[in-house]
């Protein structure tokens, strides 16, 4: 797989200014604290605690592949190595196995648990991450062959993004979607697990068997269901202030053009590249959690927003889906989606089919779409002209290198909505105020100062072209 480039490599848009860049800065306080392999505090026997953190050191990954080629498998493990790698691990092996479906038991079979249990210990690992969700007995059954803590693809990516989450949003909506998923695999041992009742309810029990009436694992649940609800109200009232904003941008008739696409495509760097926002850019899966929306124009002058979103992935969890749905219709109120695509990855095709699953969930997918074909500079060129085949709406720009960035502003400039009427004007010069209205909401094709006013040829929004209906009729005739 092609090493994507690093934040090195990023072009500066304040070249010459000494003050570092917030990307930087973000960057420098991300790295602060990094995980050390070697220091685990784990349980070598893990039924000895009921709660385990995700303290991930070294692991051995599990894929099953059910469906499709086994270069499609391989891809998969490599970008679940990818994954843990973010996550802090140090990965030791990566075993595939062939098979129709999952074990309904142990996800890979009693005898391939087995297998594993001995690789485990072989390696020294302290951590089996399996490419799948599975169901709680599955990892019950399988952490019990194995020996040592078991966690699955969705866990994995939960805590990456709890590692990544910044703004209060972000960290609301990432601490929901790791208790929804907890909820159903809450787990106790020995007393933990009997119900214990009170009163008549005893049946005959005596004294001494009556108890509360709710084991502490119950208790929990509710807690966290009550902490959910919670969670959720806050949500609710941060996604009014997003709504009230993207409303306040759509009274001023200013369109918003939304980056997406897979994690790691170079979305923030194409954001600075366009805007010169400054926002972190790291080589690193999820490295953007919290939505940024700059404003900037187009070669001909209008302006429009540039919002960068949250990265997709393959079998992204529904819970993420869910808690970031928020922050994710950034994307559905769009009028135009930059779709950001890894031209260097072995499998971008694989890349652009999980984005597009992911907008049909939130139903974002009759939204334009420009496929960005990025890292030009790294990819194969066989590749980059498959892709262009397959998707005519498309074009090939290096966020590094600058490259296709010109056309790509003239491409965006082409097929920004909300531009439906042209007009031939002449504005008395008292009326500069529709001046610059054309100039700030419309593309202006012709202007010319005469002694009656200023005389435009311009495309503007319906809702403009009928304040400057009454100036047509002044337009002299050619």
């Amino acid at each position: 797989m092609t090493a994507p480039f690093s934040e090195d490599q990023t072009p500066d848009p304040f070249d010459g200014f000494d003050e570092p860049m917030t990307g930087e800065l973000d960057l420098e306080e991300r790295r602060a604290l990094r995980r050390v392999a070697g220091l685990s505090t784990e349980l070598e026997d893990i039924t000895e605690v009921e709660y385990r953190s995700l303290r991930l050191e070294r692991v051995v990954l599990v894929g099953v592949w059910t469906e499709g080629t086994a270069e499609e498998a391989e891809n998969s493990l490599r970008e679940l190595a990818l994954l843990a790698e973010t996550a802090g691990s140090q990965v030791l092996e990566g075993l595939i196995q062939r098979r129709q479906r999952p074990d309904p038991a142990t996800y890979i079979g009693s005898g391939k648990a087995a297998e594993l249990r001995d690789i485990v210990i072989a390696t020294g690992a302290d951590t089996v991450i399996c490419d799948g969700e599975l169901a709680p007995s599955q990892l019950r059954h399988l952490e019990e062959t194995v020996r040592v803590k078991v966690i699955d693809r969705t866990a994995l990516i939960l805590d990456i993004f709890a590692q990544h989450a910044k703004s209060r949003e972000g960290k609301a909506q990432v601490e929901l979607a790791q208790l929804d998923y907890l909820l159903p695999r809450l787990r106790g041992w020995g007393g933990n697990l009997s119900r214990q009742v009170g009163g008549r309810a005893a049946g005959g029990v005596g004294i001494g068997g009556r108890g509360p009436g709710e084991t502490k694992i119950e208790l929990d649940r509710r807690r966290i269901r009550s902490r959910m609800a919670k969670l959720r109200r806050q949500i609710e009232e941060m996604a009014k202030s997003r709504e009230t904003k993207r409303g306040e941008r759509r009274r001023n008739a200013v369109p918003a053009v939304a980056i997406a696409g897979y994690t790691n495509a170079g979305k923030s760097s194409l954001l600075n590249r366009l805007t010169g926002a400054g926002v972190l850019v790291e080589n690193a899966l999820f490295a953007t959690l919290d939505p940024t929306v700059r404003r900037t124009e187009t070669p001909g002058g209008r302006a429009y927003t540039l919002a960068d979103t949250v990265g997709f992935v393959r079998h992204l969890p529904h819970q993420l889906v869910e808690a970031f749905r928020s922050t994710l219709e950034e994307v559905t109120d769009a009028g135009l989606v930059l779709h950001v695509v890894d031209g260097s990855d072995p499998d971008p095709e694989a890349q652009i089919d999980a984005v597009r699953e992911v907008f049909r969930e939130i139903g974002a997918d009759r939204v334009p779409e420009i496929i960005v074909i990025n890292k030009a500079d790294a990819a194969d060129e066989m590749a980059l002209a498959r892709l262009r085949r397959r998707e005519p709406n498309s074009i090939v720009v290096s966020a590094r290198t600058g490259a296709g960035i010109a056309e790509l502003r003239q491409m965006i400039e082409e097929q920004l909505p909300g531009l439906e009427a042209e007009v031939k004007v002449l504005l008395p010069y008292d009326r500069g105020d529709l001046v610059a209205q054309i100039h700030e909401r419309g593309e202006v094709a012709e202007q010319e100062h005469l002694a009656e006013g200023t005389l435009l040829r311009a495309r503007v929004p319906a809702d403009l072209a009928g304040e400057l209906a009454p100036f047509e009729a002044l337009t002299p005739t050619s």
